[in-house]
């Protein structure tokens, strides 16, 4: 996984203060506060983590060179020259916290710095000067994360010569003809003027990151700045376009969009997306914004509710050249967007209820002031159930898929609509005790036949409801192994150990972990369906078993007795895998897979523009044929261009039907499973259990 430059997490609200300017090498150095504030999160870390890691010279080590590629990531700036110099302070990092002396970390810095500067003032010069011949058979390696750090400068001047090369390739193949040198001196101009512009706050924080996250991946530091915009992102996540960015190399990589908000909406820029160009109105200038501050991109793609923004979009995975552009309108989230929504659908002759989650949503001021009607993922499930039962359906469906989680207490609640009462997760502290999150209500809303319906992006307590209802066997799971993220987090306020008036940040804390009723834990593995769907080979690369030091998978005690299961699991799998063999819906899923896959593979581009369009026409090619496969079934007509099918999207979000596919298979399973079994009630498996 390729590390984050400054890695935190921003919704698309904005930013506060000014664009930062040039910073003066002389300002580069620790202050006392942070030189007390690095003794602080070092006491933090091993007192209260919840692995209680010990910061030595193995961690030390290990930070020393994530904070290198922290800096450099795709090895484009420093050479192996440079690694033997630095290489004494790589037993450093742990004494920079025990003591308070930070002078490694701005020293690396400050040398990176000069780096940068020397190869940007190259880059332009290739950009300028030479003329490039795409008639050559060359190649250029677009992923380095993995290789060796270049000998010498010899070496990089030549990895930089075939980097401008490429660059202006993707260009010219993207349609941009016009002003390639400008766009292209602004652009390496832009990572100069990023690396300049970061401060002693900045570099701090790079520098606690690279110990963190050699720790596990959901612990981090937030300078000042960075907190004070993550909570304008809490605070005003309901205004915006509804998207999570964060910096990855030299991009804004889009991390989810919000569901309600407009890029969700769109149905037309997703997750791995990264955004390479802003614009303001229908007709403002592109701003190429690769190598910016993320800061600085969200200043741009903020404004005023109603207003348009366009975006030119790099896809997931594409880094030949291919990009797209959209425009969207600044909007508010519509709550009841993201709230519990419920359809009825027939299969087989059957009516089956389904009701969407798109999070574990509670209005805690509501709850807490005793408000009769305050809003709840559970109270609005409840009141669905209810509809469903009235309309007679034989089962119902949860879909939780892109359900990145929410309130564990309303995972609790809703747990508790489909069983009696009794334990629905376990959470380990990092002293070792657990405590057990109950349903305390008896009595069981809906008894009648249940599935959920899970992603790769069912995420936190999403896992929590789908693994109690799994163990409980309650209900019957299918879709992709989820997420994996079983473990909790708390911010803890680094100002009040210092007992001073001076915001020193704040540090993300994983202090605990959660177990499902039967012991397993959710971290990791995720929970796995009951069913699962061939989709799933490639959430291999995705979720927390991507991430770099995520904890493993674990156990303990179980809360409950094993269930013995009631559903005919090995029956309805084999009738699914025989049915989804034959679906022309699973076949364009998986194609799509496979592409992306490739695409995440591909580690080297042909420099000759004959090839390189070739490839692209091809990739092209293919996936419309697999769009225009998938539209005959749907008994829709061929396309003749990709552009085309971008623009019935802006008349329907899903003219494919591409997200029906799952659902449409999970309800052909539950109608299996109802007709050819007979269905223990809820009330019956319950008396079993007991």
């Amino acid at each position: 996984m390729k590390k984050l430059l400054l890695c935190f997490l921003v919704f698309l609200v904005g930013s506060v203060g000014a664009t930062p300017k040039f910073v003066p090498k002389s300002e580069l150095k620790p202050d006392e506060f942070q030189r007390r504030t690095a003794l602080v999160i070092g006491q933090v870390l091993e007192s209260f983590h919840y692995t209680k890691p010990e910061i030595n010279d193995e961690l030390s080590a290990m930070a020393f060179d994530r904070y290198l590629e922290t800096l450099d990531a795709n090895r484009a700036f420093f050479t192996q020259v440079d690694i033997r110099q630095l290489d004494h302070y790589r037993d450093e990092f742990d004494d920079s916290l025990h003591n308070g002396l930070l002078d490694p970390a701005y020293t690396i810095f400050k040398h990176f710095r000069d780096k940068v500067e020397n190869r940007i003032a190259f880059a332009v010069s290739l950009v300028r000067f030479n003329d490039f011949d795409f008639s050559l058979d060359e190649t250029y390696q677009i992923d380095r994360e993995k290789a060796p750090w270049a000998t010498d400068d010899f070496v990089l001047d030549d990895l930089w010569r075939k980097r401008v090369k490429n660059d202006v390739l993707s260009l010219r193949l993207s349609g941009e003809t016009k002003d390639i040198e400008k766009k292209l001196i602004r652009r390496y101009e832009n990572i100069r003027n990023r690396v300049q512009q970061m401060t002693s706050a900045d570099i701090f924080q790079a520098f606690v990151n690279a110990v963190t996250l050699s720790i596990e991946p959901h612990t981090t530091y937030m300078s000042p700045r960075s907190s004070e915009n993550f909570d304008i992102g809490m605070r005003l996540s309901l205004q915006g376009i509804g998207a999570v960015l964060r910096g990855k190399d030299e991009y804004t990589e889009v991390v989810k969009t919000v569901i309600g908000g407009p890029a969700a909406r769109s149905g037309k820029i997703k997750s791995g997306d990264r955004i390479v160009g802003v614009a303001q109105g229908d007709k403002g200038e592109m701003l190429d914004v690769i190598g910016w501050r993320l800061d600085d991109v969200v200043d741009k793609i903020r404004g005023p509710k109603g207003s348009t923004v366009r975006l030119q979009v790099l896809p997931k995975g594409e880094d030949s050249g291919r990009t797209k552009e959209l425009a969207l309108v600044r909007d508010q989230i519509k709550l009841e967007d993201s709230a519990a929504k419920s359809d009825v659908i027939e299969v087989d002759n059957l009516k089956l209820g389904v009701i969407e989650i798109p999070g574990f949503y509670r209005d805690f001021s509501g709850a807490a002031s005793g408000t009769d009607d305050f809003r709840s993922t559970t109270r609005d499930v409840r009141e669905l159930l209810t509809k469903l039962e009235a309309e007679k359906v034989n089962g119902i469906i949860i879909d939780l898929r892109q359900n990145g989680g929410g309130s564990l207490t309303e995972a609790t609640e809703l747990t508790g609509l489909f069983i009696d009462k009794g334990p629905v997760v376990q959470v380990k502290d990092s002293n070792g005790n657990v405590e057990l999150e109950r349903d305390q209500d008896p009595g069981i809303a809906y008894r009648g036949p249940l599935m959920v319906l899970v992603d790769r992006n069912s995420a936190s307590a999403s896992e929590i409801f789908a693994g109690a209802m799994q163990d409980y066997q309650r209900a019957l799971i299918v879709g992709e192994p989820t997420f994996g993220k079983g473990t909790v987090q708390t911010l803890v306020d680094l100002q009040r150990y210092l007992r001073t008036e001076k915001d020193l940040g704040r540090l993300r804390l994983t202090m605990a972990q959660f177990f499902r009723v039967q012991g397993d834990s959710t971290q990791h593995r995720g929970v796995i369906p009951d069913v699962v769907f061939p989709t799933s080979f490639g959430a291999k690369e995705h979720g927390e078993r991507a991430l770099e030091h995520a904890l493993p998978w674990a156990s303990i005690e179980p809360a409950i007795r094993p269930r013995p299961t009631i559903f005919p699991i090995e029956k309805l799998r084999a009738i699914s895998e025989q049915r989804i063999q034959q679906d022309p819906g699973f076949a364009f899923l998986i194609d799509q897979e496979k592409r992306i896959a490739e695409l995440r593979d591909l580690k080297v581009l042909s420099l000759k523009e004959s090839v390189r369009q070739a490839e692209l026409d091809q990739r092209e090619e293919e996936q419309l044929e697999s769009l225009n496969r998938l539209r005959a079934y749907r008994g829709l007509g061929a396309l003749e261009s990709l552009d085309e099918q971008e623009e019935l999207a802006d008349q329907d979000k899903d003219p494919e039907g591409i997200k029906k596919i799952m659902l449409e298979e999970a309800a052909r399973v539950m109608s299996d499973w109802i007709v050819n079994q007979p269905v223990i009630a809820a009330s019956e498996s319950q008396a079993l259990f007991r």
